[in-house]
């Protein structure tokens, strides 16, 4: 699949290629989207955000409390109010300390903001990075920062004033990390920041110092503090506070960066250095994502009540390890979840790949109380913002809709304001289909295993796909076939009881580590007569990441459970595809006419059926305009399907069918009955015309 405008491929492309991009308590009683749930979030004033958009600031907005600022924001908050807006997140004055000379203003503009917004019973979150403050070390850097980078507001010193910043007392070139290379501070090229180290007392006493100061004079409503990582990755940090924390958590010295044993092939790119068959490596990187966490921790004590929420483009690839980025780690502290989407360019219509990251999102989100889940989705067009919404509803989670013309050299002609790109999506919704996506229940047919051990040590196959490519095509063959799934993870997974309360399938693939507790909890499970698919290998290694003397699998097989079946990899065979046609698994739905690149999901709300169609099938229309990773932005989206009579069969046991219209955006007002007709056995068959629909329809 191509590149993608976000953070995901941000980390992947950039690190090394030098051409990176990348709530005082409100009065009033939020009802849009506010949902109670069984299991409440640790902040007392969470909401469940339905339609949230971005809210673009400028350099001009440092002018507040000139008028012209003031009647822009009245202006603004009118086009949110119209495009049905629920909540408003701050994007712009992104790297929060470079403006540290302006914190009066900036304050007294975003009260303005919330002023206006809470008038029009919109909510507003604060955003911004912590950890980073924006310095060009040169002028390439500094002409790649304004031309790629004009999402932020770009207003940071003169390299020699640069040596005296600071916000109360703290320099900040005294808390960055420092380069194991030279010992120089930590630099993120990729977006040209230089990086603060999470574990530096001071950039904390710093952080909590300005956030109470933010509490006090800002009276937003939930907060996300971004890029809780470290961008420089494998280069940072040799600080003494790192220094002294390895030591003291984890009985090690940082060794000297020549040392290969320990960092790896560095003639490689950085993300990919390091050596996991080296312990000592594997203890760094997870003091890393200790660190981050205890300053989410802190942050979270700071905030109270107030709902936190950070950015993750994703929780299972290896990959992230290099830069400390680790949801799970940090989930206990958050109360909202959110998951960078699509983005501007044309391969972002694949979108089936992203399913599971998606979903796996929505589990850590769901075992922190039922807390909200969130998809960002940028665009540059009304097309780009209509995909981003119809995937976030056929996940079942609130829609962040972002517009990214900063990420351009300039902005497109036409360029459109983020409430006039969602406007439609969003009104169509509150008229024809107004689901409260807090009270859809999805309904797993399979639990599919994620186990972070695998992540954590480096583990890959002898082919060298690691456990998240394989989970990773389990997800996109049960897409394909309209099989409901959800993820069972670390935790989960060395928990018999938690196991035992569902009786669906759960499937092993490329499980490499795996702990003692976990395989005694499977073998429990096993034990009651429950299924399990199992891809070899599996528990070949610990959770510390250390080689057993045998496989766990031997055990498992010598055993003869009677439900444990063994299965071929996902990555390079269809498992789901032979144990359907073969009688082993029966899908609660299935196609049996019609294009299957529509894909179905079927979720309840109370106790009514709705079901989501998504096009797999999607075509991009290329524009003229590149990204910086040389790609074409998508003009326009088409869709490849010629087919769009669709039958399917539903199991009538489990989902009891209503009467249902099927209604999509596309079709504006107009309403299609559903014929749903007996066909014995406990099934029924749904049939549907999806014709002059491209990318989603409901029925419901």
């Amino acid at each position: 699949m191509s590149s993608k405008t976000n953070r995901r491929n941000f980390i992947k492309m950039a690190a090394l290629s030098g051409a990176g991009l990348s709530l005082a308590k409100s009065p009033l009683a939020w009802s849009a989207g506010l949902v109670p749930q069984p299991n409440t979030p640790a902040a007392a004033n969470i909401f469940f955000p339905r339609r949230m958009a971005s809210w673009w600031c400028s350099i001009d907005d440092l002018q507040w409390p000139q008028r012209a600022v003031g009647d822009k924001i009245k202006r603004r908050a009118d086009g949110f109010a119209k495009a049905r807006i629920d909540t408003a997140i701050n994007f712009g004055f992104h790297n929060r300390f470079d403006f540290s000379n302006y914190f009066d203003r900036l304050h007294g503009y975003y009260a303005n903001v919330c002023e206006e917004l809470h008038q029009r019973n919109i909510r507003f979150m604060d955003h911004y990075s912590c950890n980073h403050v924006t310095r060009p070390r040169s002028e390439a850097d500094l002409r790649m920062v304004h031309k790629y980078e004009r999402l932020a507001v770009l207003l940071f010193p003169d390299p020699r004033a640069a040596k005296f910043a600071q916000y109360e007392g703290h320099l900040f070139q005294d808390i960055c990390e420092v380069d194991l290379r030279d010992g120089s501070r930590g630099y993120a090229k990729q977006y040209q920041y230089e990086a603060f180290c999470h574990n530096n007392p001071g950039l904390h006493d710093m952080h909590e110092k300005y956030l109470k100061r933010l509490i006090k004079e800002v009276p937003f409503d939930g907060i996300e503090v971004d890029d809780m990582c470290s961008y420089p990755a494998n280069t940072t940090c040799g600080c003494k506070y790192c220094r002294e924390r390895f030591k003291r958590d984890y009985g090690h010295e940082i060794p000297d960066f020549s040392d290969r044993s320990f960092f790896g092939d560095t003639t490689k790119e950085m993300l990919q250095w390091g050596n996991y068959d080296n312990p000592v490596y594997r203890d760094w990187l997870r003091m890393k994502s200790d660190s981050i966490r205890d300053h989410i921790k802190m942050i979270k004590d700071v905030l109270g009540d107030k709902p936190l929420m950070t950015c993750c483009s994703n929780t299972g690839p290896i990959v992230l390890s290099a830069v400390a980025l680790d949801l799970e780690k940090m989930a206990p502290y958050l109360d909202m979840f959110m998951l960078e989407n699509v983005g501007t360019n044309i391969g972002n219509v694949d979108w089936a790949e992203m399913d599971a990251e998606a979903l796996l999102q929505k589990d850590i989100a769901d075992k922190r109380g039922g807390a909200p889940a969130i998809a960002l989705s940028y665009e540059i067009n009304k097309k780009g913002a209509y995909l981003g919404w119809s995937l976030a509803r056929f996940w079942g989670v609130g829609n962040w809709s972002s517009t990214l013309n900063g990420r351009l050299e300039e902005d497109p002609a036409g360029a459109l304001e983020m409430e006039d790109a969602i406007s439609g999506p969003n009104n169509w919704e509150l008229q024809y289909s107004d689901l409260q996506h807090a009270e859809g229940r999805d309904i797993p047919e399979i639990r599919l295993v994620y186990n972070n051990h695998c992540k954590y040590n480096g583990w890959r196959d002898s082919q060298g796909h690691e456990h998240w490519d394989r989970v990773k095509a389990w997800s996109m063959q049960l897409v394909s076939r309209n099989v409901g799934y959800r993820f069972v993870r670390a935790d989960e997974l060395a928990d018999a009881s938690a196991l035992a309360k569902e009786k669906t399938p759960l499937v092993l693939d490329g499980v490499g580590c795996v702990s003692d507790k976990q395989f005694a909890a499977i073998k429990t499970h096993l034990s009651a007569g429950n299924a399990v698919w199992m891809a070899l290998p599996f528990g070949t290694h610990d959770e510390k990441g250390f080689l057993r003397p045998r496989p766990l699998s031997e055990a498992l097989i010598k055993n003869n459970y009677k439900h444990l079946r063994i299965i071929d990899p996902a990555v390079s065979s269809h498992p789901l595809e032979k144990l359907i046609s073969t009688g082993k698994f029966t899908p609660l739905i299935k196609q049996i006419k019609g294009d299957s690149r529509w894909v179905a999901r079927v979720r309840l709300y109370g106790d009514k059926p709705v079901i989501h169609f998504m096009n797999t099938g999607l075509i991009a229309i290329p524009d003229d305009i590149k990204d910086i990773s040389n790609i074409p932005l998508m003009k326009d989206i088409e869709s490849s399907i010629k087919d769009s009579e669709c039958v399917y069969q539903l199991n009538t046991e489990k989902i009891r069918l209503t009467e249902l219209s099927l209604l999509s955006p596309e079709l504006k007002d107009k309403k299609r009955p559903v014929q749903i007709g007996r066909s014995g056995n406990g099934y029924a068959t749904v049939q549907v015309d999806l014709s002059q629909v491209k990318i989603y329809a409901v029925a419901q």
